[in-house]
């Protein structure tokens, strides 16, 4: 007689041999069947990882050299931000915008001449008390006393004495006025000093271009061609008597350069 448990028994072996012989039956005929792995996580490929943003490079320093003799042919001895701080919170004149389109100009067109700009814009300042002067505001804008000998002329606005006069409100004033800062006066500027620093016919293209336009407006002397390589050679030369002009130049740059 057979008992409850073989018979469980029995039933669950029939069952095993008739999936076996299910699964035989199913690979003989070419059935297609499917085996079931774990899933894994792959890692993404370094090609489909995207690309982090690089990060933004400083903007490089400008390079400043020292000048204590204050030569005017070599690189710059201040910054822009340097030259812009000492005039903006002095001018009473200009903004700052408008200053630091005055600076940027010293800047371009001094670096293309290579001349120290900053050691000109300190002369500038020392010139119009940084840009608060009656011949440094605009309609005049001249930026270094360029041919400004302090003589007067009585008259009519309508008819300047000469080429070079500024009216002012009484009585003319010998000087030279500049239409526009970047344009004029700075190249002026620029231009008669690297006439003092350059001999007859020397220098690049871009630097003889700069003293033929300035000596067009103001012309120098032969003998006062290539005298100055700094600032001090222009003691009684620049500003008459000017016995210690450049030093007072250096002295201001010095000043600029802290604030």
């Amino acid at each position: 007689m057979t008992t409850r448990r073989q018979f469980l028994r029995l039933a669950v072996s029939v069952a095993a041999m008739g999936a076996v012989g299910r699964l035989g039956l199913a690979r003989a005929q070419g059935a297609p069947y499917t085996t079931y792995l774990p899933m894994v996580a792959m890692p993404p490929s370094p090609e489909s990882s995207p690309s982090p943003e690089p990060s933004p490079s400083p903007s490089p320093e400008p390079v400043v050299a020292p000048n204590d003799m204050g030569y005017l042919l070599t690189n710059p001895s201040g910054t822009r931000e340097q030259a812009i701080n000492w005039l903006a919170a002095r001018s009473t004149q200009y903004t700052r915008y408008d200053i630091e389109q005055i600076v940027g100009t010293y800047a371009r067109i001094g670096n293309e001449a290579g001349l120290d700009w900053f050691m000109a814009l300190a002369q500038s300042a020392h010139e119009t008390g940084s840009l608060t002067s009656w011949w440094c505001a605009r309609p005049r804008r001249n930026p270094a006393g360029l041919a400004v000998t302090g003589t007067t002329r009585p008259g009519v606005p309508e008819v300047p004495p000469g080429q070079h006069w500024a009216w002012d409100g009484t009585v003319w004033r010998e000087g030279i006025s500049f239409a526009a800062w970047d344009t004029d006066a700075v190249s002026a500027h620029l231009g008669r000093l690297l006439a003092y620093a350059l001999p007859v016919g020397a220098g690049t293209d871009r630097q003889r271009t700069l003293i033929d336009y300035t000596l067009g407006l103001r012309p120098m002397g032969s003998a006062n061609r290539g005298v100055a390589q700094t600032y001090p050679d222009l003691n009684g030369r620049w500003a008459v008597p000017g016995t210690d002009y450049g030093q007072r130049i250096l002295d201001l740059a010095a000043r600029m350069r802290v604030g």
